[in-house]
């Protein structure tokens, strides 16, 4: 062989082998893992840390829409977890969970279905407060009654709307009527004639307010929150001496699958983002 062409055959293969290797041209390996990639096409899906977590919440018909954000935001700041929420009247919801329904946090519009569940020994630790509210009383916004002052609810042929005796918003109902009648100029028998304009009794404030709403009834007294979400609705205020503050209260039930992150999730609901979630609604803030 020619040893010039045998020299320049060396040359070539040198310069060659001292050429960049292109990733492109070459490719890479499907088991290469690609290293420092933003693509979210090479990127492997988020995975979240430990086992997904999904906990049930039984709320008072009155928490429903708070529970809605609640709950968005909360699983926004705990990957994983999955909440499912039953509303209801506290008292019908106190009585299934007595009856064995499957519920980790039960949060009542009182703090007395909580401890009945706490005495029968149900609960996994004390009740917690996590809010407050106010009452007001309200009719459909054309106000076919002519409500003018809280003096009306006992003004003889007007239709009240109410709900069931066991239902908490009725027991703070009472507490109000009973603070009226003792305010000077209310008429005698004011109580009683209030009692007896009652035209319904519904299963929770939920459905109390939906029936003033369709004017089936020309007032009813519901929570504050309950008003302000209703553009089907005009308010008429209660005196500050006659007005009572609702206390809304939570437990975290011994059936609970997950008792450790039920108690999160409580305390999470006294904490600073869900108590300015809550206060957004018109909740005030949980008193002792």
């Amino acid at each position: 062989m020619n040893l010039r062409f045998v020299g320049l055959l060396a040359v070539v293969a040198v310069a060659v082998g001292c050429q960049p290797v292109s990733p492109t041209r070459l490719g890479s390996p499907s088991w290469v893992p690609s290293l420092g990639s933003t693509s979210s096409q090479s990127a492997e899906p988020t995975q979240t840390d430990g086992p997904a977590t999904e906990l049930t919440i039984y709320g008072a018909a009155s928490l429903a829409t708070a529970l809605e954000k609640l709950e968005a935001a909360y699983e926004a700041g705990h990957p994983g977890t999955t909440i499912t929420i039953s509303t209801g009247s506290s008292a019908a919801l106190e009585t299934q969970i007595e009856q064995g329904a499957p519920a980790d946090v039960f949060l009542a519009a009182d703090i007395t279905n909580p401890k009945k569940l706490v005495d029968k020994g149900l609960a996994d630790g004390a009740a917690v407060n996590i809010a407050g509210n106010q009452l007001v009383i309200v009719v459909p916004a054309d106000n076919p009654g002519r409500l003018a002052s809280p003096a009306d609810l006992a003004r003889p042929g007007l239709k009240v709307i109410a709900a069931g005796d066991d239902v908490p918003v009725t027991t703070y109902a009472r507490q109000v009527v009973d603070h009226l009648a003792r305010i000077e100029g209310y008429p005698a028998g004011f109580a009683a004639a209030y009692a007896a304009n009652v035209v319904s009794k519904e299963d929770d404030v939920q459905a109390v307010v939906a029936k003033v709403e369709l004017g089936e009834g020309d007032a009813a007294i519901v929570y504050m929150t309950d008003a302000e979400g209703s553009s089907k609705l005009a308010t008429i205020a209660l005196a500050p001496q006659a007005n009572v503050a609702a206390i809304y209260a939570g437990v975290v039930l011994k059936s609970s699958t997950n008792i450790a992150a039920s108690h999160t999730l409580l305390d999470w609901l006294i904490g600073a983002e869900a108590q300015l979630i809550l206060a957004q609604l018109g909740f005030t803030e949980p008193t002792s």
